[in-house]
């Protein structure tokens, strides 16, 4: 079975360029792609900035995606934004883990377990959206705690695992040093995601792990992709693979 999984930093769906709030241009670019399941970062809730819109929510109808995962990161006196998974199947097992190094900014890994059928199987993918902070430490550290961390350090090594999420990984070798060694795949060599309009850094990336194969994967670079956010979306197709034995659970 094919899956299609977008990653985008959809910058609270102002844009990079002309700095306008346009939601509409987010939507526009899922609904051409029609992914099954969308990892977003900076998803906001009752910002001005934002015309205090409910993005989830306003997100999860407009594209048909009714599962969904929240995790706020950042809360002000009115309003805040964070990470989100929106899914066409249903969502379990919902869990967020605290990132943060410090008095640095607050991060999080949003994680949701969604179960697919297909066939005569039921396989899990288990999902984890992340944001991660400004400084090179900072960043090794909250993957080293990711990794550690449960449930995602008792997975099975035939779970069917999806990473993604603004790394900002300034040079893209992050996922070398530590999510290669741990078992993941890059979705593609390094995309230059940032800035949208002009892409030099791979701040933005997919890695898989377990019962996934990886068909394509692209940086979008169209020229809403290039309007709508600062950031350009990732989106990859997978073949969900059929277990040698079980399903891969969590032990």
């Amino acid at each position: 079975m094919q899956i299609r999984i977008i990653s985008w930093n959809i910058h609270k769906g102002i844009g990079g360029v002309d700095r306008r709030y346009r939601l509409e241009r987010i939507v526009e670019l899922l609904r051409r792609q029609h992914p099954d399941i969308c990892l977003l970062q900076e998803v906001s809730r009752d910002l001005p900035r934002s015309r205090f819109h409910d993005q989830v929510s306003l997100l999860s109808e407009a594209l048909a995606m009714p599962h969904v995962a929240y995790a706020p990161e950042h809360r002000f006196r009115i309003g805040g934004y964070g990470n989100a998974i929106l899914s066409r199947w249903p969502l379990t097992d919902t869990h967020r883990t605290d990132l943060t190094v410090g008095s640095r900014k607050k991060r999080g890994a949003l994680q949701a377990r969604s179960r697919i059928r297909f066939d005569s199987h039921t396989r899990s993918i288990v999902l984890y959206n992340v944001h991660l902070g400004l400084n090179a430490s900072e960043r090794v550290a909250q993957l080293r705690r990711f990794l550690q961390m449960h449930p995602f350090a008792g997975l099975h090594h035939q779970t069917p695992v999806v990473l993604g999420g603004d790394f900002n990984d300034l040079w893209g070798k992050l996922g070398a040093r530590l999510l290669l060694p741990a078992g993941f795949r890059r979705a593609a060599s390094p995309l230059s995601t940032f800035p949208a309009w002009l892409p030099m850094r791979p701040l933005d990336a997919l890695y898989v792990r377990g019962d996934l194969e990886v068909k394509r994967c692209t940086a979008l670079r169209d020229r809403i992709a290039r309007q709508a956010s600062d950031h350009l979306p990732i989106a990859a197709d997978f073949e969900l693979l059929e277990p040698d034995q079980g399903d891969g659970a969590i032990h």
